[in-house]
This record gives C-alpha cells, structure tokens and sequence, in this order.
C-alpha cells in the first residue's frame, strides 16, 4: 500500500469524491446503458462491474452511450424505461466505494463511422441507401463538419456536411440523456469527446473543420460544439452536477490516414500542444470539471488505442503539460504504468489515471498492487485480439471479428463470460497428461490443476513457453515476456508437475485418463529453389541465426512487419515481400495495431513489394515475381514468415479420451489458442 500511497488517495471531480486516482475508462462493449439499435439495458455486465467494484476501482466508466442510435433512429433520451433498469446496478456499484460516471456522446458517427465492410454497396449507392434508411440511417451516420471528408474505415466515401438543426438536437440529447443519468444515481457524466477525431473533435481541428458558420472558422466557433454541450448540461442538471470531458491533447497527424509515430519531425494539421493550452482552459471556463487525456485521431489511432508498439505511459507527457493551463483534475490514459503514475501523482504532475484494458484482463489488479503481490497481475499485452478487433485494409470498411463482440480479452475470456466461464471442481478427478509447454497447454493445465485434476506438462524443451518464447523477444514486447513469467509462475503456484526435455513420440508412453495435445504448428515450407538458405523466423527470434544488414523479410503479415521494424531498430535495412496487395491484410487485428506499424514502418523507409511471390532465394539475393514480371533483389539474408501448419502427428494416433487445442487443432492467434484451452478445461 505505501508503495502507492498517492495512487490510493481520493480526489475530486466537482462535487464528486472519488476514493482513488484510479478510473476504469471506457471501452466499446462495457456499456451499462447501450443504443446501437435502441436503448436498452445490458444485463450481462452485472458481474462484470461488481467483481471490479469489489476490487477497489475508484471511478467507473461504462462504454460510451450515443445518445442517437447508429441503427433503427432511437433518440436515448426518450427511453427513460431503459434507465430504471440500470438504477439498482448503479447502487449495488456504489455499495462497494466506487463511483459511476456513463460516457454520453454523438456515437460512432461522423467521418470515424464504423462502416462494416458488408455495408459498402449500400453506402455507394443512393437508392439502396435510401431504401435501408429505416434501419440503418447511413445518410445520417456518414456526416461530418465538412461536405467531402474522406471516411476513416472507407475513404472512397465522402461525408455530408452536418446542418445546424442537427447540432442543436445532438446539444439537446446531450443535455436530456445527462438529466436520466443524474436521475437514476449516476454520480456525473463524461462527455464524448474533443477526442479521438470523433464528431465533436472534427469541429474543433482545423483539417477536418472549414465551415464559414457560427461552428467554423474562429477558434470558438470551431469548439461551439463542445462548450455548447455542457452549457446545456449544466443547465438541465445543475452547474453542481459533474462533467468531465473526454480530450486528446494533441491530433498526432500528418495526412488523413497517416499519424505521427513517436519521435517523428513533421507538421500537425490537427491540434497541436499550443492549441491545446488555450482549448483546455477554454473548456474548463465552459464548464467542464475534468479532463479524461489521451492523444491522437482516428488517422493516428494508435495513439488513443496504444497497441505493444506504442511506449509504456504515452500519453504522459502531453498530459502533464496541460495540467499547468487549467485548475481542474487532469486524468490520463495510455497504457499507464502504476509505478509512473505513482511518481507524476506524487509530483503533483496529474491527479488520476485511466487504465481500461488492464482491468479486462485482470480484475483484481489493483487489489494485487494494494497487497504487494505484482508478480500474480496478469498483464495486459495491448494485442486488441480481444477488446478491440477491428481490422482495415484498402478501403475495406470495418472487418470485424464477431464471435464475441467488442470488450472482451484475448488472454482472459472470463471478461463478459463470468456465468459461462465460473470455476467449478470437476466432478470426477483425473490423471491428465498436456503434450506442450507453451501458452495453450500452460492454460489448459493451469485451470485443469484448479479444478482439482492432477496434471502433467510433458515439455520437449528446458523451459516453458513454447514458441511465444520468441514471440515475445523484440524489445517491444515486454508486456508479452511478462506474461510468459506470470503463466510460469501460476504453474509453480499450483505445484503443477512439469517433465522437461521430455518429447513425446507415442501415447502410449503415457499413463493418464485424459491427454491433451497441445503441441503447436510448425513452420510452413515452400518447394522453391534455394529455400534452405532462408532463416526461420522462430531462428531469427530467437537469436539462432544472425543476418547481415541487407535482410528479405518475405511474409508481409504481423509476424513479418514486426520482424522488419525489429530489423530496424538494430539498424539493419529490410525489405518485405507480400503476396497480397497490403500488410497486415487479416481478420483480427485491431488497425490500431496495424496502423501503427504500418506507419513505423514508413518512418522507418521499409520499401514494400506487394502482390509479389519469392521465386529463388540465392546466396546474395532472392528473385521475386510481380505484376511486372521478375525482379532480382540483392540481399545478404532472407527471414521466412510464410505461416505456421498444425502438428496433428501425435493426435492422428486416434487414440481414446486424447484431445487437441491451440494451433496443434487450427492455427490462430493467442485469443484462439486460450480460449480452446478454457472450453476444454472445464468440459474435463
């Protein structure tokens, strides 16, 4: 506790005290009050805010509440029902200490519209999309400040120039969906948002705003918008009432569709830091009581939605500049570190901070830090498999991994799952052999030996992890090594019998009830001239093999474009070849993730051959084939990221009560192979 004395000290927010610096920010799919389709209560978030109540958070933000629907033309407002059913969760959350703000803004509307890729013929089309106007209102989704800005998620559309009659009735919604807030106990509100590019943040940037009405031009025109909001605010619910406001201190963008990685020279045509010392005084002096900091638009996503590649604490800096400007709490959010924020609390540098995807993964974080026990805090790897899986690629629209939704986590599938995924004792203890060491059969052996099962890992290495053992090697993966030294630990905490060096070749060497197989993929292989002289990416990671400066990195996915940019910060020159016509091109990934990386490595000057196949490797370059025919490529090394196979070899033995997981069944990503390990585990 005294390690972080400042960190579980109160603070207030207007006339709010709150029992700690510590806010659960919010995030697409935790919304208590929701109106995608039309309002509506969530009652699968109950045990989802009770189990973080009891777990000491401070303030609560559930996810953002658009107070006009994205679909079926619902105003939030005129659904006071809807409210009346959150009021006993909003004081059953007050029964444990924490406080409850609901985020309310303009949806995901303006140029950020989330357009799913199955939408785009309607969007492109004038009678179809007039034709679905009743459900799902595009016309009025695909708006902005300005006619003709290019959509985030589908720049081949254009956006239509949002009128002053709609302005007003957003200031309206704003104002009379606060009021049900305040209605049912809900201790203030968070408005959305100067931030993030989204609506109300168009109106304030210059790039995005060229209007000649009273919402244009001047700098107080162009944030009429957002004071107008509290103003109304204020008044449908008292000036006493709490409102903070959700602000990213500066754009970070150079173009549309190209943000400012960190340690990058260019020119802002967002906010930059001097707009935003006079905007954050200006929105205090509206009326604002906070302000919720992070940085970054949807054209540099990756800065509000830091993925690994982003630093620990990026949003720090711009934060703590802003404080000096305004007498109101600075809050800020961005992969915040407790140690960080300890010290910039204990300075007086911030006053509280926001962490959401931490407490996805672990509940009982700040519980652990309170009781001294770190090493037991599942880290959050900032994958966005689970949270946040959106991905883009050349104007694709959103293509979204649906199985569950937005809000949950790759590495913890309990988060919105409590009642399908509540830890229970088998009902017949059992012997169980797990054939693999790595993240799939730590898991699997993990819940197993909870349930009351005696368990074996039999691992053909000297360590556990597996292959996320060089997943997790460049520098920027730190939180992945983290998590690699909290399963060992877990292992060792259950007293989970581990057999090293022990590579299984029949099972029939095994005496056990049930076997899981666990064992993995292996490195897919290319019948091509010179393909031995190419270095495994596993080999590569590892530190098996060293290359020379001049490196093909053949395989533009993930595994490929963050080899090339680890390449980079050795100062070795590589180069990537892709078959398709863009990096990163798969269903899964976040484009927080993929932007942000895709943009490393344009700072970083990785030339690219897409639609291009490796032909030959030969000792001093390879030889790829393009649209244009083929091109000779001089290289001194060649590292293969061309996919991963399943190891089916010791379950094609078919032998009883064996069972396969992870990527040994199909290959994945880590949210795959985990959540194989859980729905085996409690059917055992």
């Amino acid at each position: 506790m005294e390690k972080y004395r400042y960190l579980f000290t109160p603070m207030r927010i207007g006339n709010c005290e709150i029992k700690n610096r510590v806010v659960l920010t919010a995030m697409e799919g935790t919304g208590i009050v929701e109106n995608m389709f039309g309002p509506r209560f969530n009652k699968k978030c109950r045990e989802y805010y009770i189990e973080r109540a009891k777990n000491d958070i401070g303030l609560m933000i559930p996810g953002m509440l658009p107070v006009y629907s994205m679909m079926m033309r619902k105003w939030t407002h005129k659904s006071p029902k809807v409210f009346e059913k959150a009021k006993p969760l909003i004081e059953e959350i007050h029964s444990y200490g924490s406080k409850v703000f609901f985020q309310i803004g303009a949806g995901f509307m303006g140029r950020n519209y989330t357009l799913p890729a199955q939408l785009l013929k309607v969007a492109g089309n004038p009678t179809l999309k007039k034709m679905t106007g009743p459900i799902f209102d595009l016309d009025h989704m695909m708006v902005a400040p300005d006619e003709g800005l290019p959509m985030v998620w589908a720049p081949q559309y254009k956006s239509r120039a949002l009128t002053k009659e709609e302005i007003a009735q957003y200031v309206e919604g704003y104002a009379k969906t606060a009021k049900l807030c305040k209605a049912i106990g809900v201790d203030g509100v968070e408005v959305h948002a100067v931030h993030e590019g989204y609506l109300m943040d168009q109106f304030t940037t210059k790039y995005t705003n060229h209007r000649n009405d009273e919402y244009g031009g001047s700098f107080e025109n162009r944030y009429r918008f957002a004071t107008d909001v509290v103003k109304a605010i204020k008044k449908e619910c008292g000036e006493d009432y709490p409102v903070m406001l959700r602000f990213s201190v500066t754009s970070k963008v150079i173009d549309f569709g190209v943000g400012a990685v960190p340690g990058e020279e260019y020119t802002e045509i967002g906010r930059d830091l001097t707009e935003a010392e006079k905007a954050a005084k200006y929105l205090q002096d509206a009326g604002y009581d906070a302000l919720d900091c992070d940085n970054g638009t949807y054209d540099s996503w990756y800065w509000a939605h830091p993925p690994l590649y982003m630093p620990l604490n990026c949003n720090l800096t711009e934060a703590e500049h802003i404080k000096k400007f305004v007498d109101i709490p600075v809050i800020v959010a961005g992969r915040m570190q407790a140690d960080t924020a300890e010290k910039a609390l204990a300075e007086g540098r911030i006053d509280g901070i926001g962490i959401a995807r931490q407490f996805l993964c672990d509940p009982e974080y700040l519980t652990k830090l309170k009781s001294g026990r770190e090493k037991e805090i599942r880290p959050c790897i900032s994958c966005h498999n689970g949270c946040l899986p959106t991905a883009y690629w050349n104007n694709s629209g959103v293509v979204m991994d649906i199985a569950d939704g937005s809000g949950r986590c790759a590495i913890n599938p309990v988060t919105l799952n409590e009642k399908k995924y509540r830890l229970t004792q088998a009902k017949t203890k059992k012997k169980i052999a797990i054939i693999g060491g790595g993240i799939g059969g730590m898991e699997a052996a993990r819940l197993l030996a909870q349930r009351g099962h005696t368990v074996t890992i039999y691992e053909k290495s000297d360590k556990l992890g597996g292959v996320f053992i060089a997943g997790s090697a460049p520098p920027f993966k730190e939180k992945d090594k983290e998590l690699l030294e909290w399963y060992r630990n877990e292992i060792k905490k259950l007293s989970i019998k581990v057999e090293y060096n022990r590579e299984i070749e029949s099972l029939d060497e095994l005496d056990a009830d049930e076997i899981v197989i666990a064992t993995g993929a292996k490195p897919r292989t290319i019948p091509l001239s010179g393909f031995e002289k190419g270095i495994e990416a596993i080999d590569y990671l590892l530190g098996n093999k060293e290359t020379g400066e001049n490196v093909a990195v053949i395989g533009g996915g993930l595994t490929g474009c963050e080899i090339a940019y680890d390449l980079c910060l050795k100062g070795k020159k590589p180069f990537i070849v892709e078959m398709t016509d863009n990096l990163i091109k798969a269903g899964g990934i976040c484009m927080a993730n993929s932007s942000c990386l895709k943009d490393l490595l344009r700072y970083h000057k990785v030339p690219a051959y897409l639609e291009s196949r490796l032909k030959e490797i030969k000792d001093e370059s390879v030889v790829i084939t393009t649209k244009d025919g083929d091109k000779e490529i001089p290289c001194d090394s060649v590292i293969l990221c061309i996919g991963y196979d399943s190891d089916t070899k010791l379950y094609d033995q078919k032998k009883k009560n064996v069972h396969i997981i992870g990527d040994a069944a199909k290959v994945g990503n880590l949210k795959t192979v985990i959540r194989s390990a859980y729905e085996l585990a409690y059917k055992l």
